[in-house]
């Protein structure tokens, strides 16, 4: 007897939550974002030095860590939903704190309340993903939830400064979390609990049960490739902008508009990838997107002054590598763990993203030097890095989808029904 195909169209219910999830996503990102084009009005404004703003970025980042690590043992215990909720109101508090805040110490400190709750929601997130959605389907549902990335890169830049000239820095924060109270209350009143977990759950206390996460072997190759991931990723964002000004000679009235170009353009190929991994499987187009990653980001990293349109299209090519990856890696990881330990491993992958990115931003400002008139030097060099971390991470990926499939042929085998007689 022939298999039974996997589902391709979603109920009205699944709709609704990915839209739901994407919607959270896009506000947990903003928040991150919203505050990279505020940096010269908080100088300012709080009479703060570089590296006190650097404190500020990255107390997020490391809190955001440190949390995920220590919730991970109790992520499979209760209701996904619920879970999803207490951390996402906490994510709320801690934006709303930001939106009042009257000076830096307080501000560092709303920091870190929000990396707290905010850090831990994408994990909880994609958790709810990996129980709600099939393996076969979960390309497409990734790809929409990932393009909150770009979504808030296109709205996160413009609005950020167009908010903060107007009504001050405080503004940006207090939109974030209007729009976060009306998404939670959708969350609230219609998302289904979400518990088949919890009937699978063992005998192991929360310590024990992160203990046993960290220790499987699997699970190891997982957190290992979303370290060299974030490596990549975060080598050569922090420098971004000031690379597209200095070295690209590109005006500081110019940079929202490659932002939101390149935003726009992430927001199609997203879902797009998205099908794409679905159709012809997920390493396949990890692979290509990262050979493609790998050439576009040497390229990029060797211009000089440059047209803007020709920027443009560069960074939409970059960014369509990107995505791809994204995309592509989150659904295939996603059939990493077990049932039972999926809040757990999520929780884990998360935080080793947020520190590893942070570990990456630290070691790019040691790399790249800025000389007189601002020009950067060696960014040619994290441009190397990352070219060959990804290239790393392609072998750790297909031992990855080597295991994914295997076990995703023992599943399907367990459910065939038996002619015995």
């Amino acid at each position: 007897m022939q298999a039974a195909e996997p589902k391709t169209v979603f109920t009205s219910y699944e709709k609704a939550i990915i839209g739901m999830l994407a919607f959270i996503q896009f506000t947990v990102i903003l928040d991150f974002m919203v505050l990279s084009p505020l940096g010269a009005q908080l100088l300012t404004e709080l009479n703060i030095t570089t590296a006190q703003f650097g404190w500020v970025v990255s107390a997020y980042a490391f809190s955001a860590g440190i949390a995920g690590l220590l919730t991970a043992g109790f992520a499979d215990r209760y209701d996904r939903k619920k879970l999803l909720l207490f951390f996402y109101s906490g994510f709320v508090l801690g934006t709303l704190l930001c939106g009042i805040a009257p000076d830096y110490h307080f501000l560092l400190i709303a920091r870190i309340v929000t990396g707290i709750f905010g850090g831990v929601i994408g994990s909880i997130g994609f958790a709810i993903v990996t129980d709600l959605f099939a393996f076969q389907v979960r390309g497409r549902v990734m790809g929409v939830i990932q393009s909150a990335f770009a979504g808030s890169q296109v709205l996160g830049i413009p609005v950020g400064l167009y908010l903060a000239n107007n009504l001050g820095w405080h503004a940006p924060f207090l939109l974030i979390v209007g729009v976060s109270v009306v998404v939670g209350l959708a969350i609230a009143l219609y998302m289904k609990p979400v518990t088949a977990h919890l009937n699978l759950k063992s005998d192991r206390n929360p310590f024990q049960h992160l203990l046993h996460t960290v220790s499987q072997t699997s699970y190891l190759r997982g957190f290992a490739s979303t370290v060299l991931l974030a490596t990549g990723g975060f080598m050569m964002m922090p420098f971004g902008s000031a690379f597209a000004i200095y070295n690209l000679g590109i005006s500081q009235e110019q940079l929202p508009l490659i932002y939101m170009v390149t935003g726009i353009s992430a927001i199609i190929i997203g879902p797009l990838a998205g099908k794409l991994s679905d159709k012809i499987g997920k390493f396949p187009l990890f692979f290509y997107a990262s050979i493609w990653g790998i050439i576009v980001t040497i390229v990029y990293c060797h211009l000089e002054i440059t047209p803007l349109w020709e920027i443009m299209i560069i960074n939409v090519l970059l960014f369509a590598g990107i995505s791809a990856r994204m995309v592509s890696s989150s659904a295939l990881v996603s059939g990493v763990p077990d049932p039972q330990d999926r809040g757990a491993y999520m929780g884990i992958n998360s935080s080793v993203q947020q520190i590893s990115g942070g570990i990456a931003s630290m070691i790019a400002g040691l790399i790249v030097v800025q000389a007189k008139g601002g020009k950067l030097e060696h960014y040619d060099t994290l441009g190397y890095i990352v070219a060959g971390t990804t290239a790393i991470t392609i072998v750790m990926m297909y031992s990855i989808n080597q295991y994914v499939t295997r076990k995703q042929a023992a599943e399907a085998a367990k459910k065939a029904p038996s002619y015995n007689v």
